[in-house]
């Protein structure tokens, strides 16, 4: 059998089991996501003045750059499941939230004097972010990964670099519910470090995991 004509039956027999494994990435999202919320009770805690920073730009923009990207990658990560699917708008999506976070460090830059940038940037707990982000991504990655073996993807390193996105985004969206370090140029430099790390982990269990 050539491998066109492969890649067809399994993309046809994929849409027999799409629901199946539609389900059962969602049952593994939220059980990482439990695990995820268990760890940020355990070592973490949401900062005091959570509801009445709900207000203020730079930590609204935390979240919608941190959610957005995780939810534009679920969409991604859906297609690169399916041999042979294209990525269709989700592809495109995949800029909303660096583009996002760019008006926010635009804006950060506009309206601070230059000499408050780099104490934005580095902010009180950066070693807190590199290590929290993908603690709490971890278990969302891990059960990602596990039902995914279900799917056959074409490009495997690239399903789970993806993965780590999701993973990443929903990681940094808990972490952002505690850390008061509310500058873009802050979230710019440490949120991407730490996302991005669960993108190279993703990419490196992916291309073992997802091998078919």
């Amino acid at each position: 059998m050539k491998t066109d004509d492969l890649i067809r039956t399994l993309a046809a027999d994929g849409k027999t089991r799409r629901p199946a494994l539609d389900k059962l990435l969602m049952t593994a999202a939220l059980l990482g996501l439990v695990v995820a919320l268990a760890t940020f009770a355990t070592f973490l805690r949401m900062r005091p003045n959570f509801m009445a920073m709900m207000h203020d730009f730079n930590f609204v923009l935390k979240f919608a750059v941190t959610l957005g990207l995780a939810l534009t990658s679920a969409g991604l990560y859906w297609r690169t499941l399916r041999p042979g699917a294209q990525f269709g708008v989700w592809g495109p999506a995949l800029v909303i939230a660096p583009l996002a976070l760019a008006v926010g460090v635009g804006h950060e830059l506009f309206v601070l004097p230059s000499n408050a940038w780099m104490p934005g940037m580095m902010g009180h707990n950066s070693a807190v972010c590199l290590l929290s982000i993908p603690l709490l991504s971890l278990p969302i990655l891990v059960g990602l990964l596990y039902v995914s073996r279900d799917g056959a993807p074409e490009h495997p390193m690239l399903a789970g670099a993806i993965a780590g996105l999701v993973a990443g985004g929903i990681g940094g969206a808990i972490y952002a519910a505690h850390c008061t370090d509310d500058s873009p140029l802050f979230v710019m430099a440490w949120y991407t470090i730490g996302i991005a790390a669960m993108a190279g982990i993703g990419a490196l269990a992916g291309s073992r995991v997802l091998r078919w």
